[in-house]
């Protein structure tokens, strides 16, 4: 006789699902290993010969799930984010991660992606972002100096920014609210660089200030098709005027790289800087192999960047992705 096979109907899966749902809400950070493995043992021991629909089913589900939970749990523990480092944070690096939102999101309409280098001492680079209702809200900064006193400033810009984004002010309002509280703190003599964005994720149309960034980049097809250029506004904390927004059109499937200068103005072999036109033969190279999804993407760009200027960053650098999808997404809020 052969071996019995598992039930991992949906039957089968409710009960394991809601057994997981029912201890989660009291459930240490500590003992979620535990609790995962015991889970997974209930499944069985699968082969890539006998998967069938309801086990894919039955096994995303439950890797979603573990997914919640380990974002859920992680704001109560140190644990995990002990586990994931490899060395000491500096204290400007804990400030700077502890600001970020999450480092990538996906919906139907609009995906988006970040990551900050270098990772262990970060100290006046930042992004932030919110998607409220049709509108993508995006800002990437990059606060002047090293140190605690970059941190300061790109936490304060930060906070500006996210509570003029909260009281629903216009794009060039939240661009004074920024100015204003670093002028205010710091004096005049600090400033933090910044390119503020609303994309809609219905139309495709964005909004763009860039006050003192080099321009973010236009991808189409792979290849950088050109900057989005932008009306010159200055940084943040000099008291400039209202700045002029540019308003450009995305197509599906269009990408928009920022970056902040430390990307470019790196310098490599012979003591040049590694520019821009290096920036865009690698996102062009890498545009050449199939795309493995945005953060993946991101990541090997980063990769090749910090490979091609020697593996130096000697400045914070930042990139920042979104990719532009279009569609809706209101089928998904309809029970079959």
């Amino acid at each position: 006789m052969g071996e019995e096979r598992v039930d991992r109907s949906e039957g089968f899966g409710e009960r394991l699902l809601g057994l997981l749902l029912d201890r989660a809400p009291h459930l240490p950070p500590q003992l979620i290993a535990p609790l995962i493995a015991e889970e997974v043992g209930r499944v069985g021991v699968l082969t890539l010969d006998d998967v069938g629909e309801d086990d894919r089913s039955l096994l995303r589900r439950l890797a979603g799930l573990v997914a919640d939970l380990l974002v859920t749990k992680n704001a109560y523990t140190d644990q995990f984010f002990l586990a994931r480092r490899r060395e000491p944070m500096s204290v400007s690096a804990e400030i700077q991660w502890g600001l970020l939102p999450p480092l990538t999101m996906t919906v139907p309409q609009v995906a988006v992606a970040g990551m900050l280098e270098p990772a262990y001492r970060v100290a006046g680079d930042s992004f932030d972002y919110a998607l409220n209702d049709n509108v993508l809200h995006v800002a990437v900064i990059d606060a002047m100096g090293h140190g605690l006193n970059a941190a300061a400033m790109a936490t304060v810009a930060i906070g500006a920014y996210r509570h003029a984004r909260r009281v629903f002010v216009s794009l060039a309002e939240k661009y004074t609210y920024m100015d204003d509280a670093i002028s205010g703190q710091f004096g005049p003599d600090h400033f933090v660089t910044a390119q503020l964005m609303h994309l809609n994720i219905t139309t495709g149309e964005l909004e763009l200030v860039n006050a003192g960034h080099p321009a973010p980049l236009l991808i189409r097809d792979g290849k950088v098709l050109r900057q989005l250029e932008s009306a010159t506004t200055l940084p943040v904390g000099f008291g400039g005027e209202e700045p002029r927004i540019r308003e450009h059109t995305l197509r599906q499937g269009d990408r928009v790289l920022c970056y902040t200068d430390g990307i470019i103005e790196e310098h490599v072999t012979g003591g040049e800087l590694f520019g821009e036109e290096r920036l865009i033969r690698c996102v062009d190279r890498l545009g050449e192999q199939p795309s493995e999804g945005m953060r993946a993407d991101l990541r090997r760009l980063s990769h090749t960047l910090k490979s091609e200027r020697g593996g130096h960053t000697s400045d914070d650098a930042t990139l920042f992705m979104i990719e532009w999808r279009g569609g809706a997404a209101d089928h998904l809020a309809v029970l079959d």
